[in-house]
């Protein structure tokens, strides 16, 4: 049986995730940092996050967490749907 490439290890997480009227942006960098846009602000929100497997943890700069999932191609995160910017 074939070992289950996840997105942690493809790192097809890099890039710019996006809900679908773009109103939220997130920009995840190579270097484990991301940087949030909303609307006409952008940077509204940045800071770090760790993927483990398909789960992604957040904790912004000014200590708030959060979490997601990326299931076949898409990020849920805090009840938003974001899907990857081609």
């Amino acid at each position: 049986m074939k070992p289950e490439k996840t997105i942690e290890l493809t790192k097809e997480y890099l890039g710019m995730w996006v809900t679908e009227d773009g109103y939220i942006r997130h920009e995840l960098l190579p270097n484990n940092r991301y940087d949030e846009a909303r609307g006409s602000r952008k940077s509204a929100y940045h800071g770090s996050y760790q993927v483990t497997g398909n789960h992604i943890d957040y904790k912004d700069d000014t200590g708030f967490t959060a979490d997601g999932e990326f299931k076949e191609g898409v990020l849920y995160h805090a009840g938003m749907v974001l899907y990857k910017e081609l």
